[in-house]
């Protein structure tokens, strides 16, 4: 399958910068996921892939052909939309067909490809059916179908679970995942939700105001993150951000916030009584909780807090403690759970800590 490159790709919308510097290759096969909040830039690289935006300045490459100034129809890229854009009054059969019916494709491979996408995505039982007959499920799966048909070098997804329950989002990223694996077909998929992005892409690209923030596997983004930014966007529940001060106390590295005092492992070159503004982070996952009657000195690695609110979610709740001005929250197993009022500690495994530069970069 072909790859994909964009090459110092710029996007603007007069004085307003909505794309900057987008510089990234997807292999060939890959499932490349970009995603970021709203106005993040990600649906426009897409609609600049698809060439329903021009772009500022740079180079859009498909299989090593310069596509940058080539109209949609020559791209050979078949997109899949929130919207499921179906057309009402045809039947799945038709839906599916449509495209290729346009393009003059002779009648047998028409229906080659049709049987094809639809026993792929167990549509066959309903091709004579209507899309008001249909599930949201099923009709986002003619949706994919009618991009399987044209088989295209690239597949591009553009949020295309948003409109789904969430039963359904989980059932069909399987689907997708499944999918993409199955067809090898070189994929670029926008979601602004990080579970989709954590469960389907190859690789992620973590973006924020039209930047590249980070580029990596899943697991690499959420244990090594370059920043603030990335630290709280990937990672469900969201990290838990303490802003304060490092210091050296005794010839330890210590992190003091208003309410909060934690002794570090690492060694970070600090001059002697100088005190460093930082933000600390640390996971819901990596908090580990236990009662305390709020009397006893705290270990150096632990905090004395309240609980303020428990979240009984199944096998696992979240717990929201007030620790000084700072409010953590821990994700533990049920079993024991604290009430909300109980005094409880809170340790925070110092080799598990991510700390953050006044300016959102990760420190060593």
């Amino acid at each position: 399958m072909p790859s994909v490159a964009f090459e110092h790709v710029y996007k603007r919308f007069g004085a307003t910068r909505v794309v900057e510097d987008f510089d990234i290759t997807v292999a060939d096969g890959e499932l490349l996921v970009l995603v970021g909040g709203s106005g993040s830039g990600k649906s426009t690289i897409l609609r600049m892939l698809a060439g329903l935006e021009q772009v500022t300045s740079g180079t859009i490459r498909i299989d090593d052909r310069d596509v940058t100034a080539l109209p949609s129809r020559e791209r050979d890229v078949a997109m899949v939309f929130q919207d499921y854009a179906l057309y009402p009054h045809m039947t799945v059969r038709e839906n599916l067909s449509l495209g290729l019916r346009l393009r003059k494709v002779p009648r047998r491979e028409i229906d080659r490809r049709v049987e094809w996408a639809g026993s792929i995505l167990e549509l066959v039982p309903l091709l004579d059916r209507k899309p008001k007959e249909l599930s949201g499920g099923q009709r986002q799966r003619v949706a994919m179908g009618r991009a399987m048909v044209r088989e295209p070098l690239v597949f591009l997804f553009d949020e295309p679970l948003s409109n789904l329950d969430a039963g359904l989002r989980a059932q069909m990223r399987i689907e997708i995942g499944v999918l993409q694996r199955r067809l090898k077909t070189t994929t670029v998929y926008v979601t602004h939700d990080q579970v989709e992005a954590m469960t389907l892409g190859d690789r992620i690209v973590v973006l924020a105001d039209g930047r590249i923030q980070q580029v990596g596997q899943p697991i690499e983004l959420y244990r090594a993150p370059v920043n603030k930014f990335v630290a709280g966007f990937i990672g469900t529940p969201r990290m838990n951000f303490v802003e304060g001060y490092l210091g050296e106390e005794l010839g330890a590295t210590t992190f003091s916030a208003d309410g909060a005092r934690v002794k570090l492992t690492r060694a970070l070159p600090l001059a002697p009584g100088s005190s460093t503004a930082v933000t600390l982070g640390v996971r819901p996952e990596d908090l580990q909780l236990s009662t305390s009657d709020g009397s006893a000195s705290p270990a150096p690695d632990t905090l004395l807090g309240r609980v303020v609110l428990v979240e009984r979610l199944g096998g696992t709740s979240h717990v929201h403690v007030d620790v000084g001005a700072h409010r953590l929250m821990a994700a533990v197993s049920d079993g024991a759970l604290p009430q909300v009022g109980d005094h409880v500690a809170v340790r925070v495994p110092s080799d598990r800590v991510y700390l953050f530069a006044a300016d959102g970069r990760a420190l060593p």
